[in-house]
């Protein structure tokens, strides 16, 4: 059996010289722009986490780690992404294959996709050719386009592990 499902997730940033980078992919991307969120504000892995959720047919991470609970200020995306890895394995499945898009407009995210590659595949115990990121701007339209904030779209297939 195999389920599918897709995750979507926005932040927005920080004023000018407030942070010297933010998360991105597992990775921190230098910036002098932080994100406003509760935990780390990792929008592609919030969307990812959000994907496998849906997938296994459980409630998304605000209901999993609500920003109302003050363990999850400041988490660190990449405990959480593990968490839910570990519904994922309860469940019985594991992931085929992952693929995000990040609508942002600077900084470009090419020079840190491997690294955001690496980075998610490790976190998914899966090989790095079975997760794919790719980037976009919005033309200069919306709140991305005016540098407001950033996006994740995400979409993952899952299979259930043979017994």
């Amino acid at each position: 059996m195999m389920r599918i499902g897709q995750g979507f997730d926005v932040h927005a940033f920080a004023p000018v010289g407030s942070a010297t980078q933010f998360a991105l992919g597992g990775i921190s991307i230098p910036d002098e722009r932080g994100v406003i969120a509760h935990s780390d504000g990792d929008v592609l892995l919030h969307a990812l986490m959000d994907a496998i959720l849906g997938a296994l047919g459980l409630e998304d991470i605000g209901h999993q780690f609500p920003d109302t609970d003050p363990a999850y200020q400041n988490a660190n995306s990449q405990d959480l992404l593990q968490a839910v890895v570990e519904l994922m394995r309860d469940a019985g499945f594991s992931v085929i294959n992952v693929d995000a898009t990040v609508l942002l407009e600077a900084p470009k995210v090419k020079p840190y996709r491997p690294l955001m590659i690496a980075a998610i595949a490790e976190g998914l115990d899966c090989e790095a050719g079975c997760v794919s990121v790719k980037a976009t701007t919005t033309e200069k339209l919306g709140f991305v386009g005016r540098g407001e904030g950033l996006a994740a779209q995400v979409v993952v297939l899952l299979s259930a592990n043979r017994a």
